[in-house]
This record gives C-alpha cells, sequence and structure tokens, in this order.
C-alpha cells in the first residue's frame, strides 16, 4: 500500500447536460479550475458509450479488457479519481454501476460515454499532495502513484 495526506480544498456542484462526455468534460473542468488531485461523485443518467465490465482473463497481463456498450439510457452512480498523468493534463478514473429495467452492470466508464438529459457531480479538491498518474509497463495502466 501507498498512501498520503492532504486536506480538502474547494468543492464544486456540477450539472451535466444531455450529450455532455465523460469523462473528458470533467477533466477539462478539473484543468480550468487547476485541480491538481481531487475526487467525484456523480448521479444522473447515461446513454452511449462503452463500460470496462472487467478483464477477458483474469490471468493474463496485460489485461483484455471486456467492453459492453451503453445502449440507451440507463441511471448512473459512480465515483472516481482526479489526478494529473505525466504530462500533467487531468485524468479521471471512473467506476460506475449503471442500471436499465431491472438489470445492472458495473465498471469504468471509458472516454466518450455520454449524459442522458443531466448528470449531477459533486467534485472536490485534495491539496497538499503531489500525487499523479505513471503508467505502469507490466499491466499498460496509468497507475495513482500517491
Amino acid at each position: 500500500m501507498k498512501a498520503t495526506e492532504g486536506k480538502i480544498g474547494r468543492i464544486f456542484v456540477i450539472r451535466l447536460e444531455d450529450g455532455d462526455v465523460v469523462p473528458s468534460c470533467l477533466e477539462e473542468f478539473a484543468q480550468k479550475k487547476d485541480i491538481k488531485v481531487g475526487f467525484v461523485t456523480i448521479i444522473g443518467a447515461v446513454g452511449s458509450g462503452n463500460v470496462v465490465v472487467g478483464p477477458r482473463r483474469s490471468d493474463e497481463i496485460p489485461p483484455d479488457p471486456i467492453l459492453l456498450p451503453v445502449d440507451g439510457a440507463h441511471e448512473v452512480v459512480g465515483t472516481g479519481i482526479i489526478a494529473p498523468d505525466e504530462e500533467g493534463r487531468s485524468k479521471l478514473h471512473l467506476h460506475a454501476a449503471l442500471g436499465r429495467s431491472g438489470q445492472t452492470t458495473a465498471g469504468c466508464l471509458r472516454p466518450g460515454v455520454k449524459t442522458w438529459l443531466v448528470g449531477e457531480v459533486i467534485m472536490c479538491e485534495i491539496l497538499g499532495v503531489d500525487s499523479k498518474r505513471v503508467l505502469d509497463e507490466k499491466s499498460g495502466f496509468a497507475l495513482l502513484e500517491p
């Protein structure tokens, strides 16, 4: 385990509108507001895009992700962590549960997921930490380095 300690900074209340693209619109917002590290909580709905629902095989590294399409409006609740990549760009790692017609899917929202009608987000800035995402050659993931 690796850890660091920080303090809560600014807190933003954000309304996503129909067609806003997640996670890029939240990354752009964080970049514009100079949020280096933070976390988000989202509720609302998404209507298109893809979700990673796990690796195709648990014993293969790097993993081959299973992508499921978001085919129509789904209720969504999720949480994620914002941290800069190695070039200093804000990157959001966002996991969510999506529900429709009694069925639930949980996974990592991929770039290009679109808000359906509305999304409500709370974004909290974390001050006093120098965390960043660093590419791990073995897994192929940009891992959080506290």
